[in-house]
């Protein structure tokens, strides 16, 4: 039986223990925490883009949440409930992660199932998710939760992004500007 995850934003008492995950993803070249400072600059950091206030460039609105279980903080998840042209090439709505001990548990498909709930109850309908082309796990993880894969793309530098497309019945968006990236951040369940 999986064990019932929840979302929920940063505390004053996650930093040991996100700090570390933070560490040990690092040597993935991996941000854990997308934000740097004292603990206290991070948890205002996510406040104010959960807010969409104060947001420097390149950032959208979005919401940065711990998942936990058994009140243990075991990933996260940034929900991003707008795109860019960076996020709706590389970036999509939902990014999560998994600490590295805490993997193969079936957290990543909870995280990433229960932030799509959080994207459909604010109006997106049709959510963008990308991984690494290389990155198998992600990838089955994507498709486990109903992602199409639209295609893979190359965007500067980086690794070659496949991106799916979850709930996108009525076809692909062709820009940020034609995906519904219009939605009204909710309350924490």
């Amino acid at each position: 039986m999986t064990e019932i995850l929840s979302l929920r934003p940063l505390l004053p008492t996650d930093e040991a223990e996100l700090r570390t995950f933070h560490e040990q993803l690092r040597a993935d070249d991996f941000e854990f925490l997308q934000a740097e400072g004292t603990w206290a600059d991070i948890i205002a950091t996510h406040e104010r883009e959960a807010k969409g206030i104060e947001l420097p460039p390149g950032r959208v609105r979005a919401e940065f949440l711990v998942a936990e279980v058994d009140g243990r903080p075991v990933g996260r998840t940034p929900i991003r409930y707008e795109l860019n042209d960076f996020l709706f090439t590389s970036g999509g709505h939902v990014g999560y992660a998994v600490a590295p001990e805490l993997r193969r548990r079936g957290y990543a498909r909870q995280i990433l199932s229960l932030s799509i709930e959080r994207l459909r109850s604010a109006g997106v309908e049709s959510v963008l998710v990308t991984c690494d082309e290389t990155n198998t796990a992600s990838a089955s993880v994507i498709e486990q939760c109903g992602g199409v894969l639209e295609d893979v793309r190359v965007d500067g530098d980086g690794p070659p992004k496949r991106r799916y497309w979850i709930g996108a019945d009525s076809g692909f968006p062709q820009s940020a500007s034609t995906a519904n990236t219009s939605a009204v951040v909710t309350a924490d369940p």
